[in-house]
């Protein structure tokens, strides 16, 4: 059935929006500084182009340098695209075959709204990890414990006491 949903969205809407904002994407590229929003144009390209299967997850890491590109996205992108997203979704919504794609388009909002911050996962991996987490089967694993541990020191490690003291 995603299939389906992803294959009617992509003839009717999806490939001129990933169209638009590639380009999009590519003319903010033109500017080095700007390249991180070119990065979200695009992201939101591959999102546009197949949503079904697809979700929006928050990246744990993301921090203030991601508000404040979101605050920046928002007032220069974000408002207008949201806007296009849910027009679009009321005209989709008038046909029954259009009440998917008004869905999609609902999805579409909230990362045209805050880009940064956020990754595109499929929802298979989402729901299993939400089971596995209810179940209790969710096992936390440090990083540290999966580094392989280190005998011999690098040319960056600080010097030892014993090393101090020695004299060339």
């Amino acid at each position: 059935m995603r299939t389906i949903l992803n294959i009617i969205w992509l003839v009717l809407a999806g490939f001129w929006l990933a169209i638009l904002y590639t380009l999009a994407g590519m003319i903010v590229c033109i500017f080095i500084v700007t390249i991180p929003w070119g990065l979200q144009a695009f992201k939101l390209a591959s999102f546009s182009l197949w949503p079904f299967g697809r979700t929006l997850v928050k990246k744990p890491g993301a921090g203030a340098a991601s508000v404040l590109g979101n605050v920046i996205w928002l007032v220069f992108a974000g408002w207008w695209l949201a806007i296009g997203h849910l027009v679009t979704a009321l005209a989709q919504a008038i046909t029954i075959i259009g009440l998917p794609l008004a869905a999609a388009n609902v999805k579409l909002i909230p990362v045209a709204l805050w880009p940064f911050g956020r990754e595109i996962v499929r929802t298979a991996d989402v729901t299993s990890a939400l089971a596995s987490h209810r179940e209790g089967q969710v096992e936390i694993v440090s990083i540290d414990a999966a580094l392989p541990s280190r005998t011999e020191p690098t040319a960056i490690d600080p010097p030892t006491e014993r090393q101090r003291h020695i004299e060339p």
